[in-house]
């Protein structure tokens, strides 16, 4: 090993290291060991963020901003941060994943975070710990942010599909994996994208997709066709302005209230609730999604069993004391499940913990929204949405549309977008 790649190396343990001493080996339990507190010995106050996405990771700085007195620890799987609005710009080959890639080293270098590189197994609100398969950890606020899971069992025959069909609706290999499917289509094919029933995250999400595959296939295989399969009654976001764009593609062609059912990979067909069979050659199927599991099962959810209801004000939940619950795990707040959102939120949990744990009240801060969706490989649209507290409750007060797509407005999402990467990381 040469010096360099020691002082690597090293670099990795340190870490950790101030974290639990007990943790250092980084082995699972042993048979003459019992899984127990990685941390015992700490003095201070606690904060733990389940989730580096773009609600956790803003939480977590945020609260050593306001108070680096509290530690804070994010337990976070992944090495790297990678962004989900503008993925679908690698789809289209328009970007590169790189381009939407960041790591986690200005939380901890800059701010003080001590990132664990592990999952949460369970959370334990009436002891105020969080299971991880070594131990546990214990807290004085958690805040939650886990994201979403998929609800593959209702669409038959999807989870069996493997990496034939695909969501690609967590950036990463599987939107790298999409592109190269598009990319590999017959020039005369059919590439079918199913929308899934409402609440999912990033409502324009599917939409925007659908411009960038149909743009694509205008400019690369003028031959090809799109079919937009929604399980919707129609367009759930800026629909005007979607179907005004959608004039531009002629081989795009949109099926409202058609809810696939079922996939049967080797004959390449998707089958509609209503038994319609529609042939492809590539499918992007996006199932229907609820709350990750490790909130369904520390029964954070409601009656729905999906998503995690919330106090409006300090993202509390409603049903365990002292967890907070932010980003798109959340629901009965009027705001779409958003990057912008689940920032703001990450900001507004992290206001709220530091207020409570000085003994403060929280104070009343609405969320914001600007969500920009990307037409074409120059053009962009977008949405505004201003919010209040009243009463205690989330109230949007304005949703201000562009009034087209432009090149301008291209301009500023690539401004946002860098702007808001910071905002997180930096």
């Amino acid at each position: 090993m040469t010096r360099r790649e020691f002082l690597k190396a090293s670099s990795a343990v340190v870490a950790l290291s101030g974290l639990a001493g007990c943790a250092s080996t980084g082995g699972a339990p042993t048979t003459t060991s019992t899984p127990g507190d990685l941390a015992p010995n700490r003095s201070g106050r606690r904060v733990i963020v389940i989730g580096g996405g773009w609600g956790g990771a803003t939480a977590a700085k945020y609260v050593r901003m306001q108070d680096p007195a509290i530690e804070v620890v994010l337990l976070e799987p992944n090495d790297k941060f990678i962004s989900c609005p503008f993925s679908n710009l690698v789809v289209s080959g328009v970007r590169s994943i790189e381009s939407l890639t960041f790591g986690y080293d200005g939380l901890r270098k800059q701010h003080g975070v001590k990132i664990m590189r592990e999952s949460a197994t369970a959370i334990e609100p009436d002891a105020h710990r969080v299971r991880l398969a070594r131990g546990f950890l214990t807290y004085d606020r958690l805040i939650v942010a886990p994201g979403i899971d998929f609800q593959t069992e209702q669409i038959e025959g999807l989870a069996a599909a493997g990496d034939r069909v695909l969501h690609a609706w967590k950036a990463g290999p599987q939107t790298v994996a999409l592109a190269q499917q598009l990319k590999e289509m017959p020039d005369d094919g059919v590439f079918v994208l199913s929308v899934p029933p409402a609440a999912y995250r990033c409502p324009p999400g599917p939409y925007e997709r659908a411009c960038q595959v149909a743009w694509y296939l205008k400019t690369r295989k003028p031959r090809a066709k799109l079919i937009v399969l929604d399980a919707n009654q129609n367009v759930i976001s800026k629909p005007a302005l979607f179907r005004a764009a959608w004039q531009a593609y002629p081989n795009l062609e949109y099926r409202a209230s058609n809810k696939v059912v079922k996939v049967d990979a080797a004959a390449r067909e998707l089958t509609t609730e209503f038994g319609d069979k529609v042939r492809y050659d590539v499918a992007n199927v996006i199932p229907p999604q609820r709350a990750a599991a490790i909130a369904v099962q520390a029964d954070l959810v409601g009656v729905d069993k999906r998503w995690c209801e919330v106090n409006h004000v300090t993202y509390e939940s409603v049903k365990a004391k002292d967890v907070h619950v932010v980003g798109d795990s959340t629901i009965g707040i009027p705001v779409p499940k958003s990057g912008t959102v689940a920032n703001s939120m990450g900001k507004i949990a992290a206001t709220a913990v530091v207020n409570l744990l000085n003994g403060r009240p929280a104070p009343e801060m609405p969320p914001i929204n600007t969500c920009y969706s990307w037409v074409s490989d120059t053009e962009v649209m977008a949405v505004i949405n201003a919010y209040r507290i009243d009463s205690g409750k989330v109230v949007q007060i304005e949703q201000k549309l562009t009034p087209g797509q432009s090149a301008l407005y291209a301009h500023h999402a690539e401004a946002w977008a860098t702007s808001i990467w910071a905002d997180i990381l930096a």
